[in-house]
């Protein structure tokens, strides 16, 4: 269904390390702890899932992310039944493969604004109750070998989560942490990898209480994050940040005034740079109400700073 426009793994040239997008974590001194209760989780069978049309890859190793998404379509719906949180899952599953050409569903679990957990991916389940391996997804571009997605369904730019889903989205990262080990610093939004309004701005926004929220379940510390993530600009946008990313695009040659202003000139200098750079742009769900073209997020700082960069120091200058 053309209602679900996901996420296409990069498969340009370049490949930027998720160090290199993301920096250097401090984790807390009480690393995810074993012990977070299973949610309920609907499997394949369950919602009635296609059989995939090829080999589902499993890495032969733990993820180092949990990456939350938005759906944007079918939207913020109020049928919170189980039945359409089944409904929702075929209808997903039925574009990755039918339109997107993808063996099954892109996200390895899907979560309902009603609460209801869906496996997404087939194997998903059952390789993280093993904990030492998981599926190989395709939800977050140049990173799906490290990264464990969950697609919440609606639009969360302006709008928050239903409790219900927000609950079960606790719960659900909190069982997939204490599976694998992970830290509660690593629990991030798609737009931590790619330059994309994904997860919503309303629910980026609250992943740091995510984040407490997990941790609390699990027993650690406070998370604590070394480093900010890389700012997200879009062509509207203006202040010293833009300005930055304008005296930046200006050096690698490209003419664009530096006003501060994120204008024309500006999103066609970015959107010129990616393509020059091989980086072919992620296509996420929120290009449904949004153009996300020119967007200048996660993967595009790292290329107009250019090689050799200090991106420690850029990312400080930009939280500045």
């Amino acid at each position: 269904m053309a209602d679900f426009d996901r996420r296409t793994a990069l498969k340009g040239g370049l490949t930027v390390s998720a160090v290199g997008l993301l920096g250097t974590y401090t984790v807390s001194a009480a690393s995810a702890a074993p012990g977070a209760a299973e949610p309920t989780i609907h499997d394949t069978a369950a919602w009635g899932a296609r059989p995939p049309n090829g080999s589902i890859v499993v890495e032969n190793h733990k993820p180092t992310y949990i990456v939350v998404h938005h759906t944007v379509e079918p939207g913020n719906v109020t049928d919170y039944t189980l039945e359409h949180a089944f409904w929702a899952s075929r209808s997903i599953q039925n574009f990755h493969m039918d339109t997107r050409g993808w063996v099954d569903t892109g996200q390895q679990f899907t979560n309902s604004r009603g609460g209801h957990i869906t496996e997404g991916r087939h194997r998903s389940l059952e390789i993280l109750r093993g904990g030492t391996q998981h599926v190989q997804g395709a939800n977050v571009g140049n990173n799906n070998s490290t990264c464990i997605g969950i697609e919440n369904e609606g639009l969360y730019s302006t709008e928050d989560v239903t409790q219900a889903l927000w609950d079960s989205l606790v719960k659900l990262v909190a069982y997939i942490a204490s599976q694998y080990g992970i830290a509660p610093e690593f629990i991030k939004g798609h737009r931590d990898f790619n330059s994309t309004e994904c997860p919503g701005t309303v629910l980026y926004n609250r992943l740091p209480e995510l984040r407490t929220a997990v941790g609390k379940l699990l027993g650690t510390a406070s998370p604590k994050v070394d480093l900010p993530e890389w700012p997200l600009l879009k062509p509207g946008d203006a202040g010293p940040r833009v300005r930055t990313a304008q005296e930046l695009l200006r050096a690698r040659g490209f003419a664009v005034q530096p006003d501060g202003v994120f204008g024309q000139s500006t999103k066609d200098a970015v959107a010129a740079l990616a393509a020059r750079n091989g980086l072919v742009r992620d296509t996420c769900g929120a290009t449904a109400a949004t153009d996300e073209t020119g967007f200048l997020g996660s993967d595009v700082w790292p290329l107009i700073a250019g090689p050799g960069s200090d991106l420690r120091a850029l990312k400080a200058r930009l939280a500045g």
